[in-house]
């Protein structure tokens, strides 16, 4: 550290060359000014810079991650934005085949569904969740014009379907011809969205007349948005040929913004003509006539509009399409009992998948109505898994059917029993997708 004399010697001569040469001190003086105004300028540069960082990142965390200062979701650290995918293309979720982990002992989670009114179709038709695909292959089940792989994401054994954007790009499950009344579920994840992602950026979920690359005589499909900076809303539209062509192309007012960054489960219920679809607990559209008269409607196709390729990506799994039209109300009154599977659980858990409520609320519907009915509810399980495990597990789970029934619906518990039966006795194979979606299923037996 200097010492005041050494500081004095090297101050003074310049003040002294200040105060004897005037020409010189003025021609200091500007150039020390203009460091310091150059210092000034760059001191509020990097501020500003700073600041306008800041409000970019809270702006983006507000449209990727709504609602959370964290990256809510992901438990695992990874937000929508940074996927650690095992596979060529994009990003998955942790927590595919749910929309919410609500159990029948948390009323306060689940109450949300309760009035949840989709009921999905009683005879699956096609289930597929890749998991007989390998990572990096197209499923086996799908066809497509385009190209597309499964995907995982980070540890998460669940597998997804990334699809790609074309102006004539479809993606096409292998269905068997669709019959009047049907139900369709699937989840969707979404990566890469931002405030600058299209107002056309939407998933086509249309129901043709053909299962081919190109349209003909009949479709209805709906749209669902994906844009970040204005709520868009669901477009329908439909064209019949021999109806005289398009009757309906409208937008269903929705905002889907948060919801579509949340890994939504959607599910849609067509009976005959009409055409209803739920987002997640919601219903958005229900159309008496959106499909067209004749029963020509045989085949499910995706396509992907306007998502930017490399930074915006769409991904699909646990598509399930069940034959519909079967009201379990009637049939349970008629003949005394009922089998589903349609109500879901967590993978290895008795929690309720929330989209399963629709189906508890009928059976509270009759239970209300027929004051003197008594139920046994009775859990099976598929053979995936120790003996032992399945029949704790399916006792477990026609347990939170009944604490559903009263918890939610306030059915009397002294009217209603529970029971598991494990794997031991299945009506399907159980060797296969389908014969173990068909196994996974609840029983209510009048007593």
């Amino acid at each position: 550290m200097r010492t005041l004399a050494q500081k004095l010697r090297i101050i003074l001569p310049l003040v002294l060359f200040l105060f004897v040469t005037p020409d010189a001190s003025s021609q200091l003086l500007k150039k020390l000014g203009k460091a310091a105004e150059r210092a000034a300028e760059n001191t509020v540069t990097r501020r500003v810079e700073r600041e306008t960082q800041k409000k970019t990142d809270a702006a983006l965390d507000s449209i990727l991650e709504p609602g959370s200062k964290g990256k809510q979701g992901y438990p695992d650290g990874n937000s929508p934005t940074d996927p650690q995918v095992q596979g060529q293309g994009g990003g998955s979720g942790p927590n595919a085949g749910s929309a919410g982990n609500a159990t029948a002992n948390d009323p306060k989670t689940i109450e949300v569904y309760s009035k949840f009114d989709y009921v999905p179709g009683d005879k699956l038709l096609f289930f597929d969740d890749f998991s007989n695909d390998f990572v990096g292959d197209f499923p086996s089940k799908w066809n497509t014009n385009g190209s597309g792989e499964i995907v995982t994401i980070n540890d998460s054994p669940q597998k997804w379907l990334k699809i790609l954007p074309g102006h004539n790009t479809y993606y096409i499950p292998d269905v068997p011809s669709l019959p009047e009344e049907f139900t369709i579920e699937f989840d969707i994840l979404a990566t890469g969205l931002d405030n600058k992602t299209s107002s056309t950026a939407t998933l086509q979920v249309e129901l043709s007349d053909n299962n081919s690359f190109s349209l003909k005589d009949a479709y209805a499909r709906a749209l669902i948005p994906f844009c970040q900076y204005s709520a868009i809303g669901i477009r329908v539209q439909n064209y019949h040929r021999q109806g005289g062509g398009v009757e309906i192309n409208n937008v269903v007012n929705a905002d889907l913004r948060e919801t579509v960054l949340n890994q939504p489960h959607v599910s849609i219920a067509v009976n005959k003509q009409r055409f209803r679809m739920w987002i997640n607990e919601k219903k958005y559209v229900d159309i008496p006539r959106m499909l067209p008269a004749g029963n020509v409607i045989t085949a499910l196709k995706f396509h992907l509009n306007t998502f930017k390729d490399g930074k915006e990506n769409l991904f699909i799994t646990n598509l399930k399409i069940a034959e519909g039209g079967l009201d379990l109300r009637r049939k349970l009154i008629a003949d005394g009992r009922v089998s589903t599977n349609g109500i879901l659980f967590d993978s290895g858990s008795a929690n309720i998948q929330p989209q399963s409520m629709g189906i508890i609320r009928q059976i509270s519907q009759v239970l209300q109505q027929e004051g003197s009915m008594n139920l046994n509810i009775v859990g099976h399980t598929d053979a995936d898994g120790d003996d032992s495990f399945n029949m704790e597990l399916s006792r477990k789970r026609a347990e939170s059917v009944k604490n559903a029934l009263v918890n939610v619906y306030n059915i009397d518990s002294g009217r209603l029993q529970s029971e598991g039966m494990g794997e031991s006795k299945p009506v399907g194979d159980n060797n296969t997708v389908d014969g173990k979606a068909q196994n996974r299923r609840v029983e209510f037996i009048k007593i």
